[in-house]
């Protein structure tokens, strides 16, 4: 993926597919669950706003044997760095994270990103999706919208970057987000 800036204004980032899916609050999970079922990935970080969510949905997923690593800044700065480290080696391959912590890593095998709680602005969101690939790689920005806030939000982040991001399909060919690494 390569990030292109004309201006502050235009920042495009190239080899990366974004979408949005539509739903209440309560259908987060069920979504969640079925995406990742169906999706072929590498490593995927699924970004929430607080630790309290990272453990929840870390959890929810354990339960439903998806395994996760969990990622927060309540967690001792060794205990983090021995799940980044797990997450790196791929002993898991689904890190559960927020903002804080999922901005100072390098994840170089990550080709997908959730914002399973959508950021705060576009600054933000641009920095949690240049997660989704490196290097001129493919990547995939799913992006859940629960509330007319948050799709203001949305509305801010394509205005801001210049960008549409298009309504999920049904369907999402693995060539537009996975090549040889």
């Amino acid at each position: 993926m390569k990030i292109y800036s004309e201006d502050e204004r235009k920042l495009i980032v190239h080899g990366l597919r974004q979408y949005y899916v539509k739903l209440n609050e309560y259908e987060k999970n069920a979504k969640l669950i079925d995406l990742l079922n169906k999706i072929k990935f590498n490593q995927i970080i699924i970004l929430v706003e607080s630790a309290r969510h990272c453990k929840a949905l870390s959890k929810l997923l354990a339960e439903q044997n998806i395994p996760t690593v969990e990622v927060h800044r309540r967690m001792s700065k060794e205990e983090r760095l021995q799940r980044c480290k797990e997450f790196k080696e791929f002993k898991k391959r689904i890190l559960v994270a927020t903002d804080s912590i999922a901005f100072r890593m390098d994840f170089v095998a990550v080709n997908i990103v959730f914002n399973y709680d959508i950021s705060e602005d576009a600054d933000t969101y641009l920095h949690r999706v240049i997660g989704a690939g490196r290097f001129g790689t493919k990547g995939l920005a799913i992006t859940f919208v629960a509330d007319e806030t948050e799709a203001e939000i949305l509305n801010e982040v394509q205005s801001r970057l210049e960008v549409q991001i298009g309504e999920m399909p049904d369907e999402i060919d693995v060539v537009t987000h996975i090549e040889n690494r």
